[in-house]
């Protein structure tokens, strides 16, 4: 999932949250219509909208979390999972990188375009990853149809492949 969300910004299709909504929507079996992702994701790209505040992948990563865990119509207990998963979401996504700051994560390689471009598609493999984990622990049936083939286009390398494949069969 992560080597999707990472491989989408990386080409250059999107930015950081709808890269990270988009793989787990497809991947998962979502149904979210491409223009509602785009439309839903367009204020918290580069640290909600341009502020450097919350990752915009971690942002993605936690809309995906109310797309697969969400209480729908009903609210109450689910709502309170979804929650709870976005901070586990949140507290690993900050134990491995330091920070969810945008502004804190891209501070080094604020001046360097291309390292900055590399750093975000990472991040957004990372916030889609961790997401996806969450999502199959508490969903494991979503494993099952699980898009493999959207998932493995275009990922380029062995690695990421594998950690897809083990991340969805888990």
């Amino acid at each position: 999932m992560g080597a999707k969300a990472q491989e989408l910004f990386a080409d250059g299709r999107m930015l950081c949250a709808p890269a990270v909504l988009t793989a787990l929507n497809r991947g998962l079996g979502g149904g979210l219509d491409q223009s509602l992702i785009n439309n839903l994701c367009a204020g918290l790209v580069e640290g909600l909208g341009g502020a450097g505040c919350l990752c915009g992948a971690v942002s993605g990563a936690c809309l995906g979390l109310g797309l697969f865990l969400g209480a729908g119509k009903d609210g109450g207990r689910s709502s309170r999972r979804v929650a709870a998963a976005g901070k586990e979401l949140h507290d690993a996504f900050k134990a491995q990188r330091g920070s969810t700051c945008c502004r804190v994560l891209t501070k080094k390689v604020k001046h360097e375009k291309m390292a900055h471009f590399e750093q975000c598609a990472e991040l957004s493999g990372l916030a889609a990853e961790l997401a996806c984990q969450s999502i199959l622990a508490q969903r494991p049936e979503l494993a099952q149809a699980a898009d493999l083939d959207y998932l493995r286009r275009g990922v380029k390398k062995k690695t990421s492949l594998a950690r897809l494949i083990t991340a969805i069969s888990a």
